[in-house]
């Protein structure tokens, strides 16, 4: 039987994530992503476009801006290597932007729809009771006919 730390990382982290999608808490995952992702990217320009950034504080900030889709433009990487982080980053960040976006629309309409089919429920309910009082009354009517039938009829 094989230890738990001997399984690979990419199978614990599979295993992981597809706890987290199916519990519906992939959010704070995503979001913990993201900015790992920009500290590292932040920390990584710094390094391969030392010219362009002048601190890693800078580089954590274009970082964050790049992956927020945001490019205020205010730095950018001008080296060849520079622009190649830059690009895989906007693509990083429309990724992990759109899985956040559906991820908090996704809860938001689970949260509509549970609170919907509550209401529905309540109103089910509410028309059962109804049907069953109606019922009621119209067996009491049917049974005062019959016994106006029964005291008339022939004996």
């Amino acid at each position: 039987m094989p230890r738990r730390g001997t399984r690979p990382a990419r199978s614990r982290l599979r295993d992981r994530t597809a706890r987290a999608i199916a519990s519906r808490r992939v959010f704070p995952y995503l979001a913990g992503i993201t900015f790992l992702l920009a500290m590292g990217v932040g920390v990584l320009v710094r390094v391969i476009a030392p010219n362009n950034f002048d601190s890693v504080g800078e580089g954590m900030w274009w970082a964050v801006v790049t992956l927020g889709t945001v490019g205020y433009g205010d730095v950018v990487p001008t080296t060849p290597w520079g622009r190649v982080v830059g690009a895989f980053t906007i693509i990083f960040g429309v990724t992990f932007l759109a899985f956040l976006t559906a991820t908090v629309t996704s809860m938001f309409v689970s949260n509509e729809q549970s609170g919907e089919r509550e209401r529905l429920d309540a109103l089910r309910e509410e028309s059962d009771d109804e049907i069953r009082a109606l019922l009621r009354r119209l067996d009491e009517r049917l049974d005062a006919i019959e016994a106006r039938l029964d005291r008339g009829a022939p004996g």
